[in-house]
């Protein structure tokens, strides 16, 4: 590989990708079993928006599997692991942090698609971009504090 991060081949463009969709899994569920066991009144808005991020996390995992496949990979089967807690606070610091590394990757993502000239991918993955920055936007204000800058990832 070069040493430009954005510099890659397909083969390891579908490998990045297939490492975005079992971050896509690892959200889904961690927002299905968030949304569910959310306490307390000053929570219950906030549970009803994170069963809304899971169903739009798996819309994302169907347009990243669908690009894995277009690229001639098979889209992977496996989420990444799923932290759970008990403390309503510690729920939501886990999934903002997993947003600020999903953001972090798509972002590299996007420029390592239009390296390839795989436009159409890098504008699916910029409109899955805006709905995991409105999540990223949605936890920071459930949690009182300003939207952490996720920056792109290093590789």
């Amino acid at each position: 590989m070069s040493k430009n991060p954005v510099e890659v081949t397909r083969e390891q463009l579908i490998d990045a990708l297939n490492e975005d969709l079992s971050r896509e899994y690892q959200a889904i569920i961690a927002y299905v079993n968030y949304s569910q066991v959310l306490k307390g009144a000053q929570y219950m808005n906030i549970a009803d928006e994170l069963a809304v991020h899971a169903t739009e996390e798996l819309g994302h995992a169907i347009q990243i599997a669908n690009h894995v496949d277009y690229l001639g990979g098979m889209p992977s089967a496996q989420q990444k692991p799923v932290k759970t807690s008990e403390k309503n606070e510690e729920m939501l610091k886990f999934d903002l942090d997993n947003e600020v590394e999903t953001i972090k990757n798509y972002r590299l993502r996007i420029k390592q698609a239009d390296f390839l000239n795989e436009y159409a991918i890098s504008e699916s993955l910029r409109n899955i971009l805006v709905e995991e920055q409105d999540h990223l936007i949605a936890l920071a204000t459930a949690l009182g504090i300003d939207p952490p800058n996720p920056g792109i990832a290093d590789v």
